[in-house]
């Protein structure tokens, strides 16, 4: 199969009830010739093809996906907009709510004159007239989707929820209709059929509402962007629509404005609010030359920027495709409730065969009886609540992690962080500030003091371009120090370097350069001492005399060493992985509180250490999605902390957008909360459905004269549905 005729597509689709809905479209699609990938999501109604294009095309998969009764197209990159989606739920709610209260008007009279007034002993004249006329609109109008479903179903020789509804309530309907014509002393049960498909209809409606809940991360992303941005254009300031700027105009932003898209800023500076990107609630410091990201909010000050990202290609609409990418992606665990609906109904369906049987042939009892227990099985027994018990779980779980800056994109990634045996950490930028910083500085007497020795180093290093220098620099501008002019500048390579100041020469370079010119004895025991803690030394020489030393080091993050405490509180293994030689790795190591260290790795080798932890267990390896990308994509969980960048979006499996290590805990925290609460959903959808279905086959009846009917077995099915998707919605309040 040739690479670059495999195309990619999503597929909007429309009529799917449950997990089997989902599980018949796969296998349907999966017979067309050509297919690579197939990816169905009932919870957001959406399927990912990828495909051959010589072998088939987009028209007859969808043709294939339509002939089971569903309708199917191909989105649009604005219809992939979340404003659509978001639009098309509102839309199937309305659709629903118009639907049941169509279907009520009729099933409620059926319900009071077949069941209510019969309590009462109040006969209603043509009573079984009245009753079929109710039944038949919601039996054939409003049922009318449910029997296209079956019916695709039965044509494709398989089954699903809809194939229970449709039988039990067209046995419920014919088995009256017959009753009218030939038996009319006989019990008719037109209100059970029409009850019960308001009630399918109700917990559809009930379903469409409580998972519109579940992804209100996604709602709340979309709502953070401004409408209006106001642009320079023709040198005049124009207010435009945010759909229409284009990268490359100069957009101004006022105190308290949201920033409308992405970009750099040209001129001004300010504090901003990205807390709704990244979940730090710190305002950022941006001044020229610095990123802004659009919907953030500025917080004072004014600044002209450069817009560099719009529309889809945002940061903003980049994490809201990843959450919803995301919650499309199936957890391993899904495929177990998958397995089970697959083979669910044509249990139910024998089961309930098997109970009319018994009690119309051995037991002896009346056609109406076995009927209506046979209808109770098919109704009781439908699979939704074990359909919803994974997706919605995934769709909260993945939103609490947005709402925080944690990016999780997809269920496996959620899945397996819990059941993590070790962390691998990328020391520099990760587990350190990933910049060398002036640690100490030790004067060699008292003639000088701490402030004129960095004066001096700094003077003569401001005019170095090497990573060290630069620290020296920064560490003066920290202090204010004022610096002075250096005659004479000449870099001495793998030494350090030298000039003229005051007609004397200064030198700041290694210890092992400065001992040719002149006696370290005094200092040498302090230089082994901040060598030994993994820190580099630099002596400062004036005039053939050392005036003193300067340490330098990447320091550890204080989130680090938090982080490290916490995963190793879970009884996760901490190891951390770096190029560094040993005895530098195995001091900061020591800072941090790790105990498995990985040096002198090069880069592409990181992978290769990876896969040897693996034999142990569930590997997660945190680093910056840049230079680390190899062993990410090794790692069972590839965490990517880096603010966000493109790289970290494509190769994190999570991706921490407020750069902070302690939220690889969170991400833990997370997944464990989402587990328990899947699990929570599967245990009540099947122990549910074990209940009921005995129950509803009679079992209870010999002991108790209980029977349970088809409009209560409708209920209790609906409610099923409804009360996982509550139950999973309890997650929003869990502290993770």
């Amino acid at each position: 199969m040739a690479e670059n005729n495999i195309k990619k597509i999503t597929l909007d689709i429309t009529g799917m009830h449950c997990a089997s809905c989902g599980m018949l479209i796969t296998k349907r699609v999966q017979k067309e010739p050509g297919i690579k990938y197939v990816n169905v999501n009932q919870t957001t109604e959406k399927a990912t093809i990828e495909f051959d294009e010589t072998k088939t095309s987009e028209k007859s998969i969808i043709k294939s996906i339509e002939s089971l009764g569903y309708k199917a197209k191909v989105l649009s990159d604005a219809e992939k907009s979340p404003e659509y989606e978001n639009q098309k739920k509102q839309n199937e709610i309305k659709k629903l709510k118009n639907t049941f209260i169509f279907s009520t008007i009729f099933a409620f009279p059926a319900l009071i004159i077949g069941m209510v007034l019969m309590l009462f002993g109040i006969n209603v004249p043509y009573k079984n007239l009245i009753l079929f006329l109710l039944a038949t609109p919601v039996q054939f109008i409003v049922g009318w989707d449910i029997y296209k479903s079956a019916f695709g179903a039965l044509k494709n020789k398989s089954a699903n929820m809809d194939t229970l509804i449709a039988i039990g309530t067209s046995a419920a309907y014919f088995y009256s209709l017959y009753v009218i014509m030939f038996n009319p002393m006989g019990d008719q049960y037109f209100e059970a059929a029409a009850v019960l498909i308001t009630f399918v209809i109700l917990g559809r409606y009930l379903e469409a509402i409580a998972k519109g809940k579940t992804s209100e991360a996604i709602k709340k992303l979309m709502n953070l962007s401004p409408k209006i941005a106001t642009v320079i254009r023709n040198g005049k300031e124009e207010k435009i629509s945010i759909d229409d700027v284009v990268v490359g105009d100069i957009v101004i932003v006022k105190p308290g404005e949201k920033i409308p898209v992405d970009g750099v800023i040209i001129d001004g500076e300010s504090a901003i609010d990205e807390s709704m990107i990244t979940g730090e609630s710190m305002p950022v410091e941006k001044k020229k030359n610095d990123t802004v990201i659009g919907a953030t909010i500025n917080k004072h000050g004014s600044f002209k920027f450069k817009a560099t990202k719009v529309g889809a290609n945002s940061t903003l609409a980049q994490i809201i495709k990843l959450i919803e990418d995301a919650q499309g992606k199936k957890a391993p665990i899904q495929k177990f409730a998958d397995k089970i609906s697959s083979y669910f109904v044509p249990v139910v369906i024998l089961i309930a065969i098997l109970s009319f049987s018994i009690w119309y042939f051995i037991v002896g009892q009346t056609f109406e009886f076995s009927l209506i227990i046979a209808v109770s099985v098919l109704v009781i027994a439908c699979p939704c609540a074990l359909g919803l018990a994974t997706p919605t779980a995934i769709m909260v779980g993945t939103g609490k992690g947005a709402e925080k800056g944690i990016l999780i994109k997809g269920g496996d990634a959620l899945e397996t962080a819990h059941k993590l045996y070790a962390v691998v950490f990328d020391k520099t930028g990760t587990l350190t500030q990933g910049k060398p910083v002036v640690t100490d500085i030790i004067t060699a007497n008292d003639n000088i003091n701490e402030k004129e020795l960095l004066k001096l180093a700094a003077s003569l290093e401001q005019n170095s371009e090497h990573p060290l220098a630069q620290a020296v620099v920064n560490k003066a501008k920290e202090k204010n120090i004022k610096l002075e002019d250096i005659k004479s500048f000449k870099a001495v390579p793998g030494h350090g370097v030298e000039g003229i100041y005051k007609l004397k020469k200064l030198i700041v370079g290694k210890p092992e350069y400065i001992r040719k010119i002149c006696n370290l004895s005094e200092l040498d025991s302090k230089i082994i001492a901040l060598e030994e803690d993994g820190k580099t030394v630099v002596v400062v020489n004036y005039n053939r005399k050392p005036l003193g030393i300067l340490a330098i080091a990447d320091t550890p993050r204080e989130d680090s060493i938090e982080a490290v405490k916490l995963l190793q509180k879970e009884k996760i293994i901490v190891y951390m992985i770096t190029g560094d030689n040993k005895r530098t790795a195995n001091a900061i190591a020591k800072q941090l509180g790790i105990n498995h260290v990985i040096s002198e790795v090069l880069p592409e080798d990181k992978a290769k250490h990876v896969k040897q932890l693996q034999k142990k267990g569930k590997v997660a390896m945190v680093g910056d999605g840049i230079n680390d990308a190899p062993a990410l994509a090794q790692a069972d969980i590839g965490i990517a902390i880096g603010s966000g960048t493109d790289v970290a979006m494509e190769t994190g499996n999570v991706v921490l957008m407020n750069n902070k290590t302690t939220d690889v805990v969170r991400a833990i925290r997370l997944s464990r909360i989402t587990i328990s609460k899947i699990k929570q959903n599967m245990f009540w959808a099947l122990f549910y459905n074990a209940l009921g279905i005995p129950i509803a086959a009679g079992v209870m009846y010999p002991f108790t004269g209980w029977l349970l009917s088809p409009i209560i077995a409708g209920g209790a099915m609906a409610a099923s549905s409804v009360s996982v998707v509550v139950n999973t919605l309890l997650m929003k309040r869990k502290k993770f």
